[in-house]
Formats: structure tokens, C-alpha cells, sequence
């Protein structure tokens, strides 16, 4: 397999010593070896989820995992759920849900936009929705929304809210108590830059309460049974993954090393210079400023240009993976992602390099060294902490 640079929504390059890690010869999963390392991980997603949340461990799977083990322990078969839908990952929330018996109600808004908060505060009035689901930066899509607004209003209603953070916990700010998150869930592969198969989750005495009034549909995803293993009593589950445990744990600790402020500012700092070598370019980015997330960059596609024989190209001759676009967006856009450890200075004149040189040869035009030059004026400068 040749080497790649991951610059694609997910997942992300993963550091040396996370890989490293990976590597050390396993043991088994209720070796007493291996629970300091069970406690560090617990330890390190409070400090990286910013909770005091007591349950906080990784779900053994993706992010979907995460996404579905929420939707399972908090849903009832007509529990009324509402979800704030602006794009792919929003419609599969909803889809979850539905497969586990809610009324479904989602409040749209165009892909490229955030859901309205006026209108989630109508829905939630009209429809007495005991549970909201908010995807914080939306994959398909590039949007960041505001969780801590929706949070309040979920509260005012009396519902809980659930957020997928998969696309921007350990990049991006999103201080689960502070703005007053029941259950937030992300993924190993992305921000953290671990590998994939592993999704961090946190819920708080609300949402625990909520679940425990019934029985999880499933026994896999269940948060008290897991807790189990992860919390005190370190009771026998299932077969853990301990080869991931071991890359998530060094994961977190270069979370902790580097200090998530400085990390949130060195994906917004990388973000905007990719963003001004974009435009400069001549290229459209699809999201207003206001609503961008810094782990993932949308662009336009310019016309009579093929999209997927430019990310070909990337691939093959500069060994650059970035993604198109899902659902209505296909064909439309190019998915550019700057998560984790993909996100460096380098990795930002790269692929702006390689597209200035693959668009050019492709028939568009464009001012050659612009985007170089703009990027370079943006990392030149300290990042904002």
C-alpha cells in the first residue's frame, strides 16, 4: 500500500506513537494489566470532553456506534424525537431513531446552512419532542452548529439533547458541561487521529436516568452494562478491542500534551490559511465563514471540471485523499479535511499546490503561486489562542 495523506473527512493520518502503541503485543481484556489503561482513557476523555460526567468511556465501533448506542438507551417506541437536520449524518440520526420506534420530526434547513434555532423552538413547542438530536459539525457539509443555543432550548421544553461531535471532538470547541450537553458521542478517526473503530461517548445524570427507567433494545450498545466494564467494577462485557485501546490512550495523551486550546487554535489557524489559498485560487467555498468548521472544508466544484478525475489525480500523483460529496452534493463539491494530525502547516501548501497544478492542467484559470502566497501570509502568523 502506498503512503497516503489523509485530508478527507476521516479518517486522519495517525501520529508515530499512536501507531507505535497500536503495535504492542495485546493482552487480554480483563488482564488487571490492562485497567490503568482503562482508567487513564476514562480520565482523559473527562479532560477532552471538558465534563465531570461520571459515565465516559469509547463504544467499541464507529461513530455510527456511538450515534446508535445513544438513540438505544434514551428511546422508547414512541418517544417523540426531534432532529436538527442540515445534512447526511442529521438524516441518519433520524433514521436510527426510527428504526427503534420514535416519531421522527426533523426541521430542515438547505445543506451548505444551519438549522434556524427559531425554528427548532417552534418544533419543540409543536411537537412536545422529549429528545433532540444535533450533529455539532456536519460531514457531509462542513457546517458547525450551535449546540450550546439548542441545548438551552431542549432544557426549556424539558427534553434532553444528544450530539454527534464525531467530526469535531479534539479540534474544535465543545465543552460538554459548559454548554450543557446530556450526551455527546464522537469518533476515534478523526480530530483524535487514532484509528478508526472505537467512539467516545459522555451522558450525564439526566440522560443516565432516562435510560435506566427502561432497557436497552440492544445488549451490545448497552451504556449501564458497558459502564460496567469501564467503570469501577471492571465487569466482563464483551471482547474489547485492546489494540485500539492502546493507540486511543496515546491518542489523548497528545490531547493533554498539546493543551486543547492550542489545539483549537492550530485547526482554526490551518483552516483559514487553507481558505485563503482556496480563494485565491478562484475557487467558491460552499459554507458562509460564520457557520465553517475548521476540521472540515467544503468547496464548490468549478464548472466543466471533473470532479472525481481532480481527486484521482491528487491521489495518484501527489498521494492526497480528499473526499466528494454525499447525497444532492454529489458531483457538487470537494470534502476537504485538516483533522487532528493531518492538520499541518505542510499538509495546508500540499494540496493547494497540487491543486493549483491538476486545475490548470484541467483547462481552469487561475493566477499561478496565489494560493500559496495567501496561504503562506496566515501561517506566518501565530495562531490565536
Amino acid at each position: 500500500m502506498l503512503p497516503r495523506i489523509l485530508l478527507g473527512p476521516g479518517p486522519s493520518l495517525t501520529p508515530p506513537s499512536v501507531q507505535a502503541a497500536m503495535a504492542l503485543p495485546p493482552i487480554g481484556h480483563m488482564d488487571v494489566a490492562l485497567l490503568p489503561v482503562l482508567d487513564e482513557i476514562v480520565t482523559l476523555l473527562r479532560e477532552t470532553f471538558q465534563t465531570a460526567n461520571e459515565v465516559t468511556f469509547p463504544i467499541s465501533g464507529t461513530g455510527t456506534a456511538g450515534m446508535e448506542a445513544a438513540f438505544a438507551n434514551t428511546l422508547a417506541p414512541g418517544t417523540r424525537v426531534l432532529v436538527a437536520s442540515c445534512g447526511y449524518f442529521a438524516e441518519r440520526m433520524a433514521e436510527v431513531a426510527r428504526r427503534l420506534g420514535a416519531e421522527v420530526t426533523l426541521v430542515d434547513a438547505p445543506w451548505g446552512q444551519m438549522v434556524d434555532p427559531a425554528d427548532v423552538e417552534r418544533a419543540l413547542r409543536k411537537t412536545g419532542a422529549q429528545v433532540l438530536g444535533v450533529v455539532h459539525v456536519e460531514t457531509s457539509t462542513g457546517v458547525c452548529q450551535p449546540c450550546r443555543e439548542f441545548a438551552q432550548m431542549a432544557h426549556n421544553h424539558s427534553a434532553v439533547i444528544l450530539v454527534d461531535a464525531v467530526a469535531s471532538l479534539g479540534g474544535m470547541e465543545i465543552p460538554v458541561d459548559q454548554w450543557e450537553i446530556d450526551l455527546c458521542y464522537s469518533g476515534s478517526q478523526k480530530c483524535l487521529s487514532a484509528p478508526p473503530g472505537l467512539a467516545p461517548l459522555t451522558l450525564n445524570s439526566r440522560v443516565r436516568t432516562h435510560a435506566t427507567a427502561r432497557t436497552s433494545p440492544s445488549f451490545y450498545l448497552d451504556i449501564e452494562l458497558l459502564w460496567q466494564y469501564w467503570g469501577p467494577g471492571h465487569a466482563y462485557h464483551h471482547t474489547a478491542p485492546v489494540p485500539l485501546l492502546y493507540a486511543l490512550q496515546e491518542a489523548l495523551r497528545l490531547v493533554h500534551e498539546e493543551g486543547l486550546s492550542a489545539r483549537v487554535a492550530r485547526h482554526q489557524h490551518h483552516a483559514a490559511a487553507l481558505w485563503a489559498g482556496l480563494e485565491a485560487l478562484g475557487l467558491r467555498l460552499f459554507v458562509p465563514e460564520s457557520l465553517r468548521a475548521s476540521s472540515l472544508t467544503t468547496v464548490h466544484v468549478p464548472d466543466r471540471i471533473d470532479e472525481a478525475r481532480v481527486r484521482r489525480r491528487l491521489l495518484e500523483e501527489y498521494g492526497i485523499e480528499i473526499a466528494g460529496g454525499l447525497g444532492p452534493l454529489r458531483g457538487r463539491i470537494w470534502r476537504i479535511g485538516l483533522m487532528g494530525y493531518s492538520s499541518q502547516i505542510q499538509h495546508v501548501i500540499l494540496v493547494l499546490f497540487a491543486l493549483e497544478n491538476i486545475l490548470r492542467s484541467e483547462g481552469f484559470s487561475l493566477d499561478g503561486g496565489a494560493a500559496v502566497r495567501a496561504a503562506s501570509r496566515i501561517l506566518a502568523t501565530a495562531p490565536v489562542l
